[in-house]
């Protein structure tokens, strides 16, 4: 057939959306014979239910509703397809390299979904070269980045999760933290007694890292901050953890 990626995405949505329909009419079967049998505690779920089947007879994603934590919570055992969050990735031809973001912004947004445009030739020629080649290949197409990196920050945006860094002696390692996390919990992320001992954090972003070289030059330009337990940890921070068990 035609080429059409906007036909390929509301056909996938369908079949995500027509999958939880599925699983979400089963749920109230069996509830409404709970309902026969005097169950009235199963009121609130029934009417909860009827409202995610409505959207779903509308053919609109779950993702698309505006629902509390508590509801979240409430349906986490169902794992809904139509409620995750979605990247697409759309693959484009060389020619099109210099219009990715044109062509991204040509889709019509929905909630909680990301669009991401590669070209998947290209991708396979960079994966097969040496990787001291990469960087002047990229450069000769104006392309950044491998495109990998770039999906890896697009569904970190859309789980809601950041990276922060810690350095050392032995190793530099990336921590994943929900965002909005502060300094307490991501400190308990590396080891329960972190969290449980904390005492201050002493934090650098990564970029003013890179540009003095080493922690201790960072130090020394006042670029090496003390923060407490309020702190929110930032996406791309380098922590030194203090704490005392």
């Amino acid at each position: 057939g035609s080429v059409n990626p906007q036909r390929d995405i509301d056909d996938l949505n369908a079949e995500l959306v027509f999958s939880d329909l599925i699983s979400v009419e089963k749920r109230l079967g069996k509830l409404a014979n709970d309902l026969k049998r005097g169950h009235k505690e199963v009121v609130d779920e029934v009417k909860f239910l009827e409202r995610l089947k409505t959207s779903l007879e509308a053919n609109q994603p779950l993702r698309s509703l505006d629902l509390t934590p508590d509801e979240h919570k409430a349906i986490r055992g169902f794992e809904f397809l139509s409620l995750k969050p979605v990247l697409w990735v759309i693959n484009i031809g060389e020619k099109d390299l210099s219009r990715r973001g044109e062509i991204e912004k040509s889709f019509a947004p929905t909630s909680h979904s990301e669009f991401y445009a590669v070209s998947a030739e290209i991708e396979a020629e960079i994966a097969e070269l040496p990787e001291a080649d990469r960087p002047a290949f990229l450069s000769d197409l104006g392309i950044a980045e491998p495109a990998l990196f770039g999906m890896i920050r697009h569904i970190y945006h859309l789980s809601g999760l950041i990276s922060f860094f810690t350095a050392g002696e032995p190793e530099v390692r990336a921590w994943t933290v929900p965002r909005g996390a502060r300094a307490p919990q991501a400190a308990g992320v590396i080891h329960s007694d972190f969290e449980k001992g904390f005492i201050r954090a002493e934090v650098v972003h990564f970029d003013r890292l890179k540009e003095f070289g080493n922690i201790h030059k960072a130090k020394e330009k006042g670029q090496l901050r003390l923060e407490g337990k309020e702190y929110v940890v930032q996406d791309g921070d380098v922590i030194l953890f203090r704490f005392n068990v």
